[in-house]
């Protein structure tokens, strides 16, 4: 095995920094793309480039894979199974834990060794201590190849279960999505006064430092699965005030959508006589 030989599949601006990161930690790097001028400047910076999907993969026992989606790493892999025994497949394409397993099973049926990674960065973060990516499959794999991976960022290895890097992956961007929400609300809310957003975006971030930490103490009380315990503001008193949010939307002329599906939760959670417990127990309506 030569662990400084390493195969890049899928040359967006994700796969780009992932060969540059390799390339510049000392590997040698062969790099594919379906549209082949992307490979340019990498192979003008080292790289080498493959002609077709499967002379990438045959190039090196570790085959990073970076694409658009499930669909696409189906496309570019399916046509070349006879090459794919003995090599490790690193698959950093977001998508579900239900495919990633599917995946791996595939994999495994045509010889291959399988994990599944889930980036949590943007391009020019990788490389930096900002950088961590989530993997999981075969602990062996991963230990082999850890090296290796390190190059993007911090390697966080979350167990057997192909599908849990996925699956936290989709739960770390859920948070970041609900916070971006909510801050997209914000935001329009005083542009409709005609208020600079720019001159209040300083004290909307410094009000989320404050909710930064909130997930740790809302895990400890999902885990013991009491809600209403040290309750400082109880859910009741919330929904109450969280009606004004679609008094003042109409009253400015803006849609309070993004708000709409977490009041109606908190709604049932109040009508279904929790309202003495936090907030943290609309968890419970999320099951099915």
């Amino acid at each position: 095995m030569n662990d400084k030989t390493v195969s890049v599949v899928g040359l967006g601006d994700m796969g780009t920094a992932l060969a540059d990161a390799l390339l510049a930690a000392g590997h040698r790097v062969t790099v594919w793309n379906r549209t082949a001028a992307r490979a340019e400047p990498l192979v003008a910076r080292g790289a080498s480039r493959a002609e077709t999907a499967a002379d990438a993969i045959v190039a090196s026992q570790l085959v990073v894979i970076c694409l658009l989606d499930y669909d696409s790493v189906s496309q570019v892999l399916v046509p070349h199974t006879d090459v794919l025994a003995g090599r490790t497949l690193v698959n950093l394409t977001n998508g579900t834990p239900g495919q990633a397993r599917e995946m791996a099973a595939w994999a495994a049926d045509h010889g291959a060794d399988y994990l599944d990674g889930g980036i949590m960065a943007v391009p020019p973060m990788i490389a930096t201590p900002e950088a961590f990516v989530l993997y999981s499959g075969p602990s062996g794999t991963f230990e082999t190849w850890q090296p290796v991976l390190d190059a993007f960022g911090e390697s966080r290895y979350l167990g057997d279960d192909a599908g849990a890097a996925a699956l936290q992956d989709l739960a770390l961007l859920a948070g970041m999505y609900g916070v971006i929400a909510g801050s997209l609300h914000a935001l329009a809310l005083v542009r409709s006064t005609g208020g600079s957003t720019r001159e209040f975006a300083p004290l909307l971030s410094k009000w989320l430092q404050g909710v930064v930490t909130w997930p740790l103490a809302a895990a400890e009380q999902i885990d013991a699965g009491d809600y209403g315990e040290d309750v400082v503001s109880n859910l009741g008193m919330q929904t109450a005030g969280f009606a004004n949010h679609f008094i003042a939307a109409e009253e400015q002329g803006i849609s309070a959508e993004l708000l709409l599906p977490v009041y109606q939760l908190m709604q049932r959670r109040v009508a279904d006589g929790r309202g003495h417990e936090d907030i943290v127990g609309v968890i419970e309506l999320l099951k099915r």
